[in-house]
């Protein structure tokens, strides 16, 4: 008989932001995310010259922990979010820590997207995710082999998700979910009349 074998997987972690304390109240995280954005004129600023829809922190706020409390709770949750998933990958972290090396707010107005891309200078990265309408898009996830395919024909459209060139994770409120770093990901059109709110981060090891 034939042995087939999955090689070189590529994990992804989700589950609700709740499994750890402390609590986080989505709908004070939601206000604190329209209330620094409404605050933050540089960030405005930063959105309107590079033609970001809707607006994002990335840009202009690096300590938002340090400056709202329930950002400093949400990190508190989030290490341990990635630790959980850096055992399961089985990471040799040679006694240093994986720390959070940045995190940020993205609020997407309808019609807006965030194009595909990767994050090279970090070990995991990850979204919690805010405020979800009915009809918002997806994180979608790309196959990160898909640049060497070449002459492969397109796999089946129920081929099973570990085959598939793109995979949609459709997050819920309080879902976090986490990937390695390299892996290419992007938030294809908002088609909700509503924002799509999410917080968005990096860890880095050392």
């Amino acid at each position: 008989m034939p042995s087939i074998t999955s090689l070189f997987v590529t994990r992804l972690y989700r589950a609700q932001l709740a499994e750890f304390a402390p609590k986080i109240d989505t709908a004070e995280l939601e206000i604190a995310c329209y209330g620094i954005a409404e605050d933050d004129e540089a960030g405005q600023e930063w959105c309107e010259a590079e033609g970001y829809p809707g607006y994002t922190s990335y840009a202009s706020l690096t300590d938002l922990p340090w400056r709202f409390p329930i950002f400093k709770d949400l990190v508190t949750v989030l290490d341990q979010h990635v630790a959980a998933f850096a055992e399961d990958l089985e990471f040799d972290l040679d006694g240093k820590d994986l720390r959070l090396e940045d995190i940020w707010i993205n609020i997407l107005p309808e019609g807006g997207t965030h194009s595909s891309h990767l994050h090279p200078h970090s070990v995991i990265s990850g979204t919690t995710y805010v405020s979800m309408p009915k009809g918002t898009s997806a994180l979608k996830l790309e196959d990160p082999r898909s640049a060497r395919m070449m002459a492969a024909p397109a796999r089946k459209k129920d081929a099973r998700d570990e085959l598939k060139t793109f995979v949609y994770a459709k997050p819920a409120v309080g879902d976090v979910l986490l990937w390695e770093s390299w892996l290419r990901h992007e938030v294809p059109m908002n088609m909700a009349e509503d924002e799509r709110i999410s917080v968005s981060f990096n860890y880095a090891w050392g």
